[in-house]
């Protein structure tokens, strides 16, 4: 408020979520203390009416008289009252019962000027026609010719319901008739065009019985004077032309055309809608479009290479698959179906999805991907049926449509992660998709037609082949991608995923060097995984360090060594940690495969005087069936043959003997860990500790002969990773460290074994150093 501005207390009558504008005269009862205190409280019958909205008051009210008092027909106390002009609020004036403040009157000026004038006549062109459209024309002209101040003309929106509280609210915060009537047109201007939708929303319902039947009328005579005049129809409606021009198979034509007559007989309606759609599946198909190969091999080894480093096993049989195709080609021969269903299965982040691409870039095809993680409708591969409302071809199909050719690259990513409920097993509709032998004539439910698939490149990915269903995977050309070795990693890093990292965090090659130490140390002490896209990460992380240094005006290229890692990454993750988990008998180091690769298995065993005769055995750590079974052999078989490791009968008499695997909230089983447990149930009762150094894997028998396992290149890679130098295997393994790099046998010793006492000759501590057994 100014200082010059002549100020008035009076008491206030607060309006919950109400607002009442200049010029308004209402009726309302008395129920509250604080209305009967204003009321009564009045000075010369006049108060202050001031809303209150969402419990707080405005700066703003009116300056109210009281005109009379009235009974209501409930027996309340009424008060009728008129709304005179604004006031500006201004501090509450204590002592004296009641709310009171200190205001300033801000009534309008008689005249406030040509433009509020020429406002006020658009205001009311404006309300004349929401009442128009709201069949009340005459009245309210009537009303609005009673009112010939522009000010209080615009208060008059405060009568319509429609308007919200929050504009009624700024209405009578502006004091400027000139601002108040721009604020009350546009408010009216919307009432408008509520009231004209409305209108147009019952017009459209009264016409919209009769709407189809003069469209099709409307059609029809469009379709005749185009026809008169011989210009061409519309490409959307001349579905003959576009079903001859899409190469369809004979099959597919008839079908098509036997829809498009039924368009023709019923051209609107529902019906007619789906058969559109229909079509134009049919006609957006590459029915004969084919992409043509590059059967260069060298030209194809080089993609491949510049793309991804190592995976030489896919490579290989994607040249190989190239190789067959260019000598058929050129010799003349029928080059037939493909028949090619490679599936790669490997751990997270060792390039399988990215593969697929390279794959598609250096055969010279397109490339579509197909994600089945998590899906469990046998509609997503087959399509659902035309019967149901909204339906629509599965992925195969909309990845044609994608791809643009009939012999693209397909990759079923995640295909190990497909589930089956009550719509159906989705795994087992890809039988007929995987299968070379029937793929030629695959029938999606939608289309109802036979695709021919054969020269699709299926690529299917996958963590683990344990979850595939058999006869899927029977279907399958598996190749296994088993992680990276950490020179692999090494040079993946330097050759694709720093180039990478340093462009996408705003750098240039010639600002930032990391050195290979440092690499060496992200690998080894902040990142052991099989693949390499937590590698990529933390690079992420430390280049983004050196970004800021550079943002903040560093000179010079920017050099990470080893000691620059701990800022970016904090202290490393990882520590070779075999040497003080065994350093007690007890504890034994074995080899496990999971989803994210290989990994170490810590088996810890201990004993205690059982509580009644006889022995008891405790198994923890969330062990499935087949791994507590390894547990019970593997005690069985230490009792029954201690002896002849230098163990004593009593060491295990009436003992309660505990086996646990940490990581207790990770699932394990498997009968892999049986030479494991025996191991680490043997130093337990021997108290010979297990050298810190050692590995081992293998299934056991109650005999002590020592079974194949699976995932060997997996595990000797762990073991590596983990620091371990020697790896005890089953001998009938020995085969598989032709696939384990040699780089890596140079640093692990391997010890194939036949039976488990050659296990304990190499697993455990010499005898001589035994100082302490269950027994004592």
């Amino acid at each position: 408020m100014n200082q010059d501005d002549q100020s008035i207390i009076l008491p206030v009558l607060p309006l919950d979520d109400a607002v009442v504008l200049p010029g308004t005269s209402v009726t309302f009862p008395v129920t509250s203390d604080d209305q009967a205190e204003a009321l009564d409280g009045a000075v010369d019958g006049r108060f202050l009416l001031v809303p209150r909205i969402d419990g707080r008051f405005m700066s703003h009210g009116v300056v109210a008289t009281i005109v009379g008092e009235v009974t209501l027909p409930d027996g309340t106390r009424g008060v009728a009252i008129e709304a005179v002009h604004r006031a500006e609020l201004g501090p509450a004036i204590g002592g004296e019962s009641g709310l009171r403040v200190s205001a300033v009157e801000r009534p309008d000026p008689d005249d406030p000027g040509p433009e509020a004038a020429a406002l006020a006549r658009e205001y009311r062109a404006v309300v004349e026609e929401v009442a128009d459209l709201r069949g009340d024309r005459v009245r309210v002209a009537h009303f609005l010719a009673g009112i010939s101040h522009p000010g209080r003309l615009a208060d008059t929106a405060g009568y319509a319901p429609e308007i919200p509280l929050t504009t009624k609210a700024e209405l009578l915060g502006t004091v400027d008739v000139v601002a108040r009537l721009r604020l009350a047109i546009d408010a009216q201007r919307e009432r408008l065009a509520d009231a004209g939708l409305r209108r147009r929303i019952r017009e459209d319902v009264t016409d919209g019985l009769d709407k189809s039947q003069r469209e099709m009328l409307l059609r029809r005579q469009l379709s005749a004077i185009r026809k008169e005049l011989g210009e061409d129809p519309e490409d959307g409606d001349d579905w003959s032309e576009r079903i001859a021009a899409s190469a369809m198979p004979d099959a597919a034509r008839k079908e098509a055309e036997r829809e498009l007559a039924r368009l023709e007989r019923q051209p609107e309606g529902a019906e007619a809608g789906m058969i559109r759609t229909y079509l134009e599946w049919m006609v957006s198909l590459p029915w004969g479009t084919r992409s043509e190969e590059e059967l260069d091999v060298a030209g194809a080894r080089e993609v491949l290479d510049a793309d991804h480093a190592g995976l030489q096993d896919i490579k290989e049989r994607i040249l190989e698959y190239l190789s067959v195709r260019r000598l058929r080609r050129e010799r003349g021969m029928d080059e037939g179906r493909s028949g090619v269903i490679l599936t790669l299965v490997g751990p997270p982040g060792t390039g399988k999805t990215s593969l697929g691409q390279s794959v598609a870039k250096a055969l010279g095809r397109e490339f579509a991907r197909i994600s089945l993680g998590g899906i469990r409708d046998e509609a997503e591969v087959r399509g659902h049926r035309r019967t149901y409302v909204g339906a629509l071809p599965g992925r195969l199909v909309r990845a044609l449509r994608e791809a643009g050719t009939m012999n693209p690259v397909i990759m079923l990513d995640e295909i190990d992660k497909v589930g089956a409920d009550w719509r159906g097993d989705p795994s087992s509709a890809l039988l007929e998709v995987l299968d070379p032998a029937q793929n030629h004539s695959f029938r999606d439910h939608y289309l109802d037609v036979e695709l021919d698939l054969s020269e699709v490149l299926f690529i299917a990915t996958a963590n683990v082949a344990d979850t595939i269903p058999g006869p899927l995977l029977d279907r399958m050309e598996v190749i296994a991608l088993d992680g990276y070795t950490e020179d692999e990693k090494l040079q993946i890093a330097r050759g694709y995923l720093l180039p990478r990292q340093v462009e996408r965090n705003g750098l240039r090659e010639d600002e930032v060097t990391v050195d290979d130490d440092a690499l060496r140390a992200v690998i080894g002490d902040y990142t052991r995984e099989a693949g390499v896209r937590s590698l990529e990460r933390e690079l992420g992380k430390v280049l983004r360090k050196a970004a800021r240094r550079v943002a903040e005006g560093a000179e010079g290229p920017i050099t990470i060594g080893p000691g620059d890692l701990h800022d970016a990454l904090g202290r490393p993750r990882f520590h070779h940690e075999a040497a003080e988990r065994t350093a007690i008998p007890g504890v034994a180091t074995g080899l496990a495969v999971t989803g994210t690769g290989g990994d170490v298995l810590f088996v810890e065993a201990s004993a205690m005087t059982a509580d009644g005769p006889g022995e008891r055995l405790v198994l923890t750590g969330q062990l499935g069936d087949v791994m507590r079974e390894s547990a019970r052999i593997a005690l069985s078989w230490t009792r029954a043959h201690g002896t002849e490791v230098g163990i004593h009968p009593a060491d295990l008499a009436g003992k309660e003997v505990h086996v646990h695997v940490p990581a207790g909230a990770i699932p394990k089983d498997g009968p892999s860990a049986g030479v494991t447990m025996i191991t680490a149930i043997a130093s337990l009762a021997s108290g010979r500790a297990v050298r810190p150094n050692v590995g081992m894997t293998g299934e056991v028998t109650l005999q002590g002969r020592v079974l194949p396992i699976g995932g060997l290149k997996q595990k000797v890679l762990a073991a590596h990773r983990a620091g371990l130098t020697d790896v005890i295997i089953p001998e009938r393994n020995r085969r598989d460290l032709d696939d384990v790099p040699a780089e890596i046998l140079e640093q692990v010793t391997v010890h194939p074994v036949l039976t488990i006492r050659e296990v304990l000759d190499i697993a455990l501590e010499p005898a001589h150093d035994r100082h302490e057994s269950i027994a004592a």
